[in-house]
């Protein structure tokens, strides 16, 4: 997945949840949902920003161990 697809789903997250919450019902990946999946839309925007965000991290957000 690149970065760029990754800000398409961040995308895709923020405008279900925007939809939800003015009432209608959005179909993500094949799924239905409506305002009682607001907490699974909102988990789904949560992730992929994890996603994205390591990105900008260098090795992916590991780091060297010393002993």
């Amino acid at each position: 997945m690149s970065k760029a697809q990754a800000q398409q789903m961040i995308d895709a997250y923020i405008a279900a949840e925007l939809d939800v919450l003015d009432g209608k019902t959005v179909v993500v990946n094949g799924k239905t949902m409506a305002t009682e999946d607001l907490a699974a839309i909102r988990a789904g925007r949560l992730e992929w920003e994890r996603r994205l965000s390591a990105y900008s991290r260098p090795n992916g957000g590991f780091g060297l161990a010393q002993f």
